[in-house]
């Protein structure tokens, strides 16, 4: 259209405007346009043309929509089922809204998480994939993030008290939109259990004796996967919540309370880690997670500790019959006092908007209404039908259409008395990445039996030297 950058610049002003001010029909209220502005509207004949013109967003009825325009997504959902969910849910929000161009930038997980600092930094999306709870907060308190109070106002109805405490950041501020969640637990095929005539363990000595017993069948007890690094922080995570108690753990993962990694109780964790190394997946450093999810679809391994997102791999597999075998159990106890916590990692998976987006001005009408729209029960159905490992926040999902293992997982963590959103979530990115905590865990890994004293004061190292948040 004729003069499109300065169309483009004044319907940038009027959406930025439109969603604090009320409406009178078409036409919002305390523009304060300057009379040029006023001139390009007269030259479309009217506010409502010009903005149709360029696409435009208002907020009605505490809702915001969003009508045209453009804005772009920045995803972590690199592997099939989560590609074809957000596919799907873009799509849906395109023919909701108006024709409304997402341009979407799927990354490797793994490459994405390592390097968000970076890439919030720099020239992100309007909107990306995160996770709930201390990392989130993180970015809010560096800047790199926009509050989104007026989306949340919207749509805080549709989620309990416990979602609405997750994407809280130090300021109050809302700063997510939470989409799913996923436990960890143990997961295997009952029929190769039934064949074999295996039993759930439910302690620490059963659990080895059903791993050794693994292994005189060929199988391999426990697939392991670290390639990427994080999945080796879960099996931490478990052991240091069931051994030290919730308090311990988070206080260890943020350094708060003046707690240490040199503490003999961390060193604990790591010896009792040692008994089960034995019985992982040979080759492990070199696997993903993906690959190890495999082995158990392919009757290789006996078991596999990871989210419920395993799930996704044996969908991708286009065989209903072995989805229909995975079942799991909650990690064993280990005889200790914490035990009956029943402790366990469930994160929350969150959409938010970027700060530095260099689109973001002139978008971000459009990405708050993509925020709102991922709020919908029924859009985050449509990424679970792709992607069943992972569990609708929203109250108003239809959870009718669960099958056994979704509905189990919901009452593993109606139980748990206490929850962590993960090592990588619950602690600082700087230290949980490839150079820190991932790094730390392998080295342990390549030697499990040894003495960690060396270890756990280069981690501690590490910890102090980090810069204050």
């Amino acid at each position: 259209m004729g003069d499109s950058r300065e169309a483009k610049r004044v319907a940038a002003r009027l959406q930025a405007r439109s969603l604090e001010l009320p409406y009178v029909g078409e036409v919002p209220l305390n523009l304060d346009l300057s009379r040029r502005d006023m001139l390009k509207i007269a030259g479309y004949g009217s506010l409502a043309a010009f903005l149709a013109a360029c696409g435009s967003t208002s907020t009605t009825g505490g809702s915001i929509t969003a009508t045209g325009g453009n804005m772009s997504l920045g995803s972590y959902g690199s592997d099939p089922g989560s590609k074809a969910g957000v596919k799907a849910i873009v799509d849906a929000f395109t023919a909701a809204n108006g024709g409304t161009k997402v341009k979407l930038n799927t990354v490797d997980h793994g490459t994405f998480q390592n390097q968000i600092t970076s890439y919030l930094q720099g020239t992100p999306e309007d909107v990306f994939t995160w996770f709930s709870g201390h990392r989130m907060r993180f970015f809010a308190d560096k800047g790199l993030a926009t509050p989104i109070d007026d989306v949340w106002n919207a749509v805080k109805s549709n989620y309990t008290a416990g979602f609405e405490a997750s994407i809280k950041g130090n300021d109050g501020h809302a700063y997510a939109v939470p989409t799913d969640y996923y436990p960890w637990a143990v997961f295997y095929r009952k029929d190769v259990w039934a064949a074999k005539n295996y039993t759930v363990p439910t302690n620490w000595d059963d659990f080895k004796k059903l791993c050794e017993q693994m292994k005189k069948d060929g199988l391999t007890p426990i697939a392991f996967a670290d390639k990427d690094g994080w999945p080796a922080q879960g099996t931490f995570d478990i052991l240091n919540l069931r051994m030290n108690g919730y308090d311990f753990h988070v206080n260890l993962l943020t350094g708060a309370n003046g707690q240490k990694w040199t503490d003999p109780k961390v060193a604990q964790v790591f010896k009792k880690w040692s008994e089960i190394t034995p019985y992982y997946s040979p080759g492990f450093k070199g696997l993903t997670w993906e690959q190890g999810a495999d082995q158990l679809l392919r009757k290789q391994a006996g078991m596999y500790l990871l989210g419920l997102f395993v799930s996704d791999e044996f969908k991708a597999s286009g065989k209903q019959a072995d989805v229909d075998q995975l079942d799991f159990f909650a990690f064993p106890d280990v005889g200790s006092q914490y035990d009956a916590e029943k402790a366990l990692d469930a994160p929350i998976d969150v959409y938010m908007v970027t700060k530095k987006s260099p689109t973001l001005s002139n978008d971000l009408g459009q990405a708050k209404a993509f925020m709102e729209f991922m709020a919908k029960g029924s859009t985050q159905v449509l990424y679970w039908k792709n992607a069943p490992g992972s569990i609708p926040t929203a109250n108003d999902a239809d959870t009718s259409q669960y099958p056994a293992l979704t509905k189990k997982a919901v009452d593993i963590v109606s139980k748990a008395q206490k929850i962590t959103q993960y090592f990588d979530r619950d602690s600082r990115p700087d230290y949980s990445g490839p150079n820190g905590m991932q790094g730390f865990l392998l080295r342990f890994l390549s030697n499990p039996t040894s003495d960690t004293t060396s270890l756990q004061k280069d981690m501690q190292s590490f910890w102090d030297s980090l810069p204050p948040e």
